[in-house]
């Protein structure tokens, strides 16, 4: 695995060049007021909303989509992954120049070819591995939050040093810029959304609801499985020292005891494997975009029932009076 850090990228390779960021929003922001901390030319591109009056706020030039692209030598296109082909195909494409670049925070239109950019532009992948809050909050506390960096297409024959000025430029490689593929990537992503984060949720489910059942207060039964935000420090704990390291040093030994005599037979791993192979398989065929790009296309229907769904169970109903309770 190729690791760049801060000595691996100058950011002189891009500092003449405009930067356009496109959209100000969850990533857009942070990897805009970055950028220009770090000393880079940096316009925003976004329709007249309230992202639009936020980044006038923050001190940037706003301009409309096309003319931020028109005037820019590189383009981050930080908008959501199901509007990008129909904003690509109507105000971006047809505005970049050859020897500019494109850039993406997740591959997924890439991967699955929804967009498609002209020769000559150089196409890039810059994936935080955090949201943009916490790529804003460690830069501005002098440090940063590693992400995954690719080359798809060197049009120009200096894509890599302009992908690592960005990266350096965002502070990614203070804590390490990591070479994956925009397919790799993308594909990683996905399945942490589609089977390692559903698992997490549904346990939460199965483990509140049975412990309303035995008796247990809603509430009381929210604080101990996640409310306390123990479960969360603990991943957090995971991320720096390692998932058995943490328990280890962290875990009493009764709480160890119960790990790792439990882990094997709380679930059926036999089905829970059939799922992984199964969800990954939709995800590298291409069956999930399509079905995601389906729902997009008529409003998000699912999207918008599932959603509406989940915050009417009992789990979020206890949750919402825990943190009334508390004063949240």
């Amino acid at each position: 695995m190729r690791v760049y850090r801060d000595d691996d990228a100058e950011l002189s390779a891009i500092h003449h060049e405009r930067i356009a960021v496109i959209g100000y929003g969850i990533q857009g922001r942070a990897q805009a007021l970055n950028l220009r901390d770090s000393g880079l030319g940096v316009a925003i591109g976004n329709r007249e909303d309230a992202y639009a009056v936020q980044a006038r706020q923050d001190g940037f030039e706003v301009l409309d989509l096309g003319a931020a692209v028109a005037q820019a030598a590189i383009v981050l296109l930080l908008i959501p992954d199901e509007a990008q082909p129909d904003v690509f195909a109507a105000a971006i494409r047809g505005q970049l120049s050859p020897g500019s670049a494109l850039v993406v925070a997740h591959g997924f239109s890439l991967r699955y070819h929804l967009i498609d950019v002209p020769d000559g532009v150089d196409v890039l992948l810059l994936a935080p591995r955090l949201p943009g809050r916490y790529v804003r909050d460690r830069f501005v506390a002098g440090a940063g939050v590693p992400a995954y960096v690719d080359v798809a297409r060197d049009a120009t024959g200096r894509a890599w040093p302009r992908l690592l000025a960005l990266a350096k430029g965002i502070g990614a490689t203070r804590a390490g810029a990591i070479a994956l593929s925009v397919a790799q990537e993308t594909e990683l992503d996905l399945f942490s959304e589609q089977f390692t984060f559903p698992l997490i949720f549904r346990a939460l489910e199965i483990a509140f609801e049975e412990l309303v059942a035995a008796g247990y207060p809603p509430e009381a039964a929210v604080m101990d499985l996640h409310g306390s935000g123990e479960l969360g420090q603990i991943l957090v704990r995971a991320a720096d020292v390692g998932l058995y390291t943490m328990l280890q040093a962290d875990g009493s030994p009764a709480c160890r005891y119960g790990v790792l005599t439990h882990r094997e037979s709380v679930l059926d791993e036999s089905h829970v494997r059939h799922e992984a192979r199964r969800i990954l398989m939709r995800i590298r065929d291409g069956a999930f975009a399509a079905e995601l790009m389906a729902d997009q296309r008529v409003g998000h229907p699912r999207l918008t029932a599932l959603t509406n769904r989940s915050r009417a169970l009992p789990l979020g109903v206890a949750e919402r009076r825990l943190r009334d309770a508390l004063g949240k």
